[in-house]
Formats: structure tokens, sequence, C-alpha cells
């Protein structure tokens, strides 16, 4: 007896169904009807013999067959398309200067220059980390190629460039406890840093008294300061180290409704294929890596519109709509 060989369209619908939460947006996103979806939810639980979908108030969602199914769909669509890409990607020569702020060079770059080495093996890479205000200025005169970099904290302008919103957040070690008789320690990077003067400016227009325990232009020695338990400092939620914790209502911290803009510039010297496809790895990554709380800007909504589903979100439940 032959094997079976699953349809791989059909498995990308159930990933995509399970990701954009229903069979409606599902249709949307592939270009086809949702009666079109049922169909291949049908096949399939045909193919395996197994029931993968069960009621779950108005909708469905996956049964425990469908959570194993689903995450080796996942496995298979990413081999698929790192397939694709590889192949696709053999004859893309180059160099790339790509410009990074510290907060996603220390943790986040390497979930990007994996995947996409793999797939562009000769591509020669020059990583330029440094002040977001700096990389700007590096892109304008041709220094860089392609620069991630924060804005302004409280813009809400949507530029076409802007990828997301992050929220601010204090960030402090796991076993973090405020004493509210004693100034608080501040581990922060060096003047001038907006993310400084803004955490500087909530706890005094809060009245909360504070102390500096520690400075550095280091982003790498200032996670371990505060993993030591020197004080606490304010980021955004992307590229905290998973040793540290958000610190949320039980820290009795000065809440920080505002958030940082992270733009994507590219040189205007030229555009290369390669650094299209880098363009492509990196608001893919970004899609699936936001923090709580942030909001896609016009540049990463665009992406999400368009691209093809990424492979390592949770799994949430499936409503049928």
């Amino acid at each position: 007896m032959l094997p079976t060989n699953l349809d791989m369209d059909v498995l990308r619908s159930l990933v995509v169904a399970n990701d954009l939460g229903g069979f409606v947006k599902a249709a949307a996103r592939l270009g086809r009807t949702q009666s079109a979806i049922s169909l291949q939810m049908k096949k399939l639980e045909d193919q395996i013999g197994q029931t993968i979908f069960r009621k779950n108030g108005r909708g469905v969602a996956l049964t425990d067959t469908g959570d194993v199914l689903l995450g080796y769909a996942r496995r298979i669509l990413a081999l698929n398309d790192e397939a694709m890409a590889a192949t696709r990607g053999v004859a893309v020569p180059g160099a790339i200067r790509l410009g990074l702020p510290q907060d996603l060079a220390e943790h986040w770059l390497p979930k990007v220059l994996g995947p996409f080495h793999r797939t562009h093996p000769h591509i020669y890479f020059e990583a330029v980390v440094g002040r977001s205000r700096d990389l700007r200025e590096q892109v304008v005169q041709g220094g860089v190629d392609i620069a991630l970099t924060f804005g302004e904290i409280g813009q809400s302008r949507d530029d076409p460039e802007t990828l997301a919103y992050l929220p601010l957040a204090w960030v402090g070690p796991r076993d973090f406890v405020a004493d509210d008789d004693a100034p608080l320690p501040l581990a922060l990077l060096d003047a001038p840093c907006m993310f400084r003067n803004f955490g500087i400016g909530a706890l005094d227009a809060a009245g909360r008294p504070w102390r500096i325990a520690f400075t550095s232009p280091s982003l790498a020695s200032l996670w371990g300061a505060v993993e030591a338990g020197l004080g606490v400092t304010i980021r955004t939620g992307l590229g905290v180290p998973d040793s540290l914790d958000i610190l949320g209502e039980r820290a009795n911290l000065p809440p920080l409704r505002a958030t940082a803009p992270l733009s994507l510039h590219l040189t205007p010297n030229g555009r290369g294929e390669a650094i299209e496809r880098l363009q492509s790895v990196l608001l893919e990554a970004l899609s699936s890596h936001l923090p709580a709380g942030a909001r896609s800007g016009p540049a990463l909504q665009e992406r999400q519109v368009h691209a093809p589903l990424p492979t390592t979100n949770p799994t949430p439940a499936v409503a049928a709509e």
C-alpha cells in the first residue's frame, strides 16, 4: 500500500485558518471561498482518518489530533518554504550592511541571520550597531544599506516606513520587589538616550524618588546589571533577555503609556535583490516576534496582508465565523 501524501495547499490552509482565527479570514488571505477552505479541511480529515476539529461555542477548535497535525504542518511548510528560498537565492551575490539598534542586535538578530544565511550563504554581512539617529544618517549617506531604527517616543504619525509601535515597559529581575520607602534604583544607558529621559520624566511626574545605580554605553552591560539586581530599566519588550521580566503592576511603578515607533530605512543608492530578500526576512521575523501590546505600522500591515503566513506563531482556537 502506497503511503498517503498530504496536500501542501491543504496544510497551508490549516495553518492560516488557525493563525488568523477562522475560515473566513483564511479564505481572504488565500484568495479562496470559505466553503473551499471547509472542503479542504474535510479532505484533510478523510486523509488522516481522524477528526481534527471539535465544536467550541459558535465556532470550532482543534482536537488533540488537530494540534499534533498542526505542528507537523508548520514543519512541513517551513521546510518547503526554506527549500524554495534556497533554490531561488543560490545566484544572489553581494554584500549587505545592516544597521540595528543594540536592542535588536543582542537577541533578535540571530532569528534573522540564521534563516537568511542558510538560504543565501554567499552574501557577505556587515552589522552596524549604533544609536538610531546615527543609523538614519548613515542610510542617507549610503554607509548602511538597510537599517531598523527607533523613532521619537510618542510619535503616532503613520509614516510609510513605520513597522510597529512598541509599548515602553519597566524591565527588571524576576524577583524584583519595589521598596516604596527608598529611591528607585535605575540602570540606564549613557545620555543622550530617549528611553532614559522618558523613564526619568515618568518618575518625576509621579513624584517617585529615584537614583541612578548603573550606567553604560553597552546594552549587554545594562542587561547584566539589571539581572544582577542593581536596578530596573526602561526599554521596549523587543529583545529583552529571557532572564528578565517586564514589570507589571506588582512593581508599583508609574505606568508608561507611550510607544516607540520602529522603522525600516533603505539606502537611496540602490536596492539590489539581496537587500530586497533581507527586507522580506526582517519583516517576517518581526511580525512573528512583536511583544505584547505592540501595534503594527503601515509597512508591517502591508506585509501581513500580502506575505505568506509565518510558521512560528502559537496555537489559538479556530473560529468558524
